[in-house]
């Protein structure tokens, strides 16, 4: 197959590279361009793991080939904040120890940053089906639930 050149913005980083069309979106962020962030678990669009930002809207990263992003802005988790300067998320994360293993929580974050974004005051159940896309097999979910409340008045606080 013959190679093709995407230009594409990450995290505000501008991108050109010339790959093979069947490479996987998931593959490209990780081997190509060392954003680990952005985990796969099935590699089916299951589990959410793998759940990156496509202008803006939440995809998951293992059904698209990463030639469909030529044009595009991506955003992974690790261009949500810093060490020194959380995402007021990560922070509601932190705060209500929404996460155990981890390994699900980039796709969580992603999945609901543009939730949150569009829903400013969510009730419980319009989170827990926010993220019924996203699987953890470490908790109950309440923490992850709990962290977003938090979040949700955290941004509330800053407007």
């Amino acid at each position: 197959m013959k190679k093709q050149t995407i230009h594409v913005t990450i995290n505000g980083t501008e991108y050109t590279k010339t790959i093979e069309p069947r490479l996987l979106l998931s593959d490209f962020l990780r081997h190509e361009l060392g954003l680990t962030g952005t985990h796969v678990g099935c590699e089916h669009g299951v589990c959410g793991a793998c759940t990156i930002l496509f202008d803006g809207e939440p995809v998951r990263s293992c059904l698209m080939f990463a030639v469909q992003t030529d044009g595009h802005t991506l955003q992974t988790v690790e261009g949500l904040g810093t060490p020194d300067k959380l995402h007021p998320l990560q922070e509601a994360f932190h705060e209500a120890h929404g996460l155990q293993c981890g390994f699900c929580t980039p796709g969580v974050l992603m999945t609901l940053i543009p939730f949150l974004e569009k829903n400013s005051d969510p009730t419980e159940t319009e989170i827990r089906e926010a993220i019924s896309g996203n699987l953890c097999r470490c908790t109950g979910y309440q923490h992850i639930v709990d962290a977003v409340k938090i979040a949700a008045h955290k941004n509330t606080d800053t407007n």
